[in-house]
């Protein structure tokens, strides 16, 4: 059966059914190549995105302690991790739809065409194959491009998910890292403060100890200027 024979079999229902499945099928296939272009655009870019993000915040964290320089690396880290996940996700829902309503399109197409030919049937009042082939072979062709439409939206979506699932390893396993080096330079920036702190310390101290020798002398000085005075 060729198209032609096929859309002189169809009718208003069967015709708006093909057009809703070529919809979902040109839709699937776009958003589908889009997507798996761009998770794997993303999956190469993600964690040198987040090694610039942590140093853009770094000027901004000069002179913090070690927790409030591990917290804002974190919450930053965070952040930039769920924007990954969200833009990664873009378009599964199309994908997901599409791979589970296109069957049972097919399936509803396959039903109509069978109706339609027993309808056929009762109209004509004859039961021949010639007039039962026609109906029942549109039906078969619902069925198929049902499944047709389903399965490139199911190679997608599940091709998708998987390089989504190595976008979040790679930011996660660069979130590590950086949370290890926020630490350790938080650990830097603490040591010149501390020095400058005993620093600061011993030289009051010595100050506390110079002043103190100079009280202890002004007594010393005072006693011979007045041992004359009491002769």
């Amino acid at each position: 059966m060729d198209f032609t024979t096929y859309w002189q079999y169809s009718d208003l229902v069967t015709r708006s059914l093909f057009f809703l499945l070529l919809a979902l099928s040109i839709l699937s296939w776009v958003t589908g190549i889009i997507r798996v272009l761009q998770s794997r655009k993303l999956a190469t870019e993600v964690a040198d995105d987040l090694s610039q993000q942590i140093q853009a915040k770094a000027p901004d964290l000069i002179g913090s302690d070690a927790a409030t320089y591990r917290l804002v690396t974190e919450q930053t880290l965070l952040k930039h991790i769920g924007r990954y996940r969200f833009a990664s996700e873009r378009g599964l829902p199309i994908l997901g739809t599409t791979a589970a309503i296109a069957p049972f399109i097919g399936l509803f197409g396959t039903v109509w065409g069978i109706f339609h030919a027993l309808h056929n049937i009762g109209v004509s009042g004859q039961a021949g194959l010639g007039q039962v082939a026609g109906p029942v072979g549109e039906a078969l062709i619902m069925t198929g491009l049902g499944i047709a439409v389903a399965i490139p939206a199911v190679v997608f979506y599940n091709l998708a998910v998987r390089i989504n699932r190595r976008i979040l390893y790679n930011a996660n396993d660069r979130a590590h890292d950086l949370l290890a080096q926020s630490a350790k330079l938080a650990s830097a920036q603490k040591l010149p403060l501390e020095k400058q702190a005993t620093l600061s310390s011993s030289q009051r101290q010595s100050i506390n100890g110079t002043h103190t020798e100079k009280q202890r002398a002004q007594p010393a000085k005072q006693y011979p200027s007045s041992a004359p005075s009491q002769s």
